[in-house]
């Protein structure tokens, strides 16, 4: 009887959720994600920052490095998160979902384990285990070390490097130009006698009698 009604007088029924309608709202999911984590993640990285000024402080190059090699890792992988999914949306609302439907989905679970990492970083003891000397801590670093040995490129380091020059020049100031050598006896600081050349007396003039 309800269904004689609903199809008599044009009720719709609840609208079928599509492969696509699940991708979609997965997208959305991360996407909310990714900003949440991008708020809480921040303070993590200001933290990381003031621990490498304070290693840099302190002479402690190495943990000064350690901690920016770990931010720049964490900013890592929010780009590609956000890269991901920017490239996810496009492929959904430009082509028929039905060719790119694997894509999305594995787009998406690497999205999802992506996000799983971020999760793990932000976590306030990690940062603070940087730049403890406990056992714990210590083998704590050695594993960051080897971690990001693994996940960072060239180019990567080079920026990691460039910060730290930065950060160093902020608290010591500019490295001073290295002047040229000048020589000791040009600066009028030889001591003792100073050698001189021998004066030409003048020839004297004998005067002959007239004989």
């Amino acid at each position: 009887m309800a269904t004689f009604i609903t199809d008599l007088f044009g009720f719709s029924k609840t609208p079928k959720v599509t492969k696509k309608d699940k991708a979609v709202l997965a997208m959305k999911q991360q996407r909310d994600n990714l900003k949440r984590y991008r708020k809480r993640i921040q303070v993590i990285l200001d933290q990381e920052t003031q621990l490498a000024k304070e290693a840099l402080r302190a002479g402690n190059q190495e943990k000064a490095l350690r901690a920016l090699r770990k931010r720049k890792y964490q900013e890592s992988l929010l780009q590609q998160t956000d890269g991901q999914l920017e490239q996810l949306e496009q492929l959904v609302s430009s082509v028929e979902f039905a060719l790119v439907e694997a894509s999305v989905l594995h787009g998406l679970k690497q999205g999802n384990e992506v996000l799983a990492q971020l999760h793990k970083e932000m976590d306030i003891e990690s940062v603070e285990k940087l730049m403890s000397e406990t056992m714990e801590a210590i083998e704590y670093q050695k594993e960051i070390d080897a971690m990001l040995s693994s996940n960072m490129n060239a180019i990567e380091e080079e920026e990691v490097m460039n910060e730290l020059l930065a950060i160093q020049t902020e608290i010591l100031g500019p490295a001073l130009p290295i002047l040229p050598e000048v020589p000791v006896k040009e600066l009028g600081l030889v001591k003792g006698p100073v050698e001189t050349e021998p004066q030409k007396q003048p020839e004297s003039r004998v005067a002959y009698a007239a004989q």
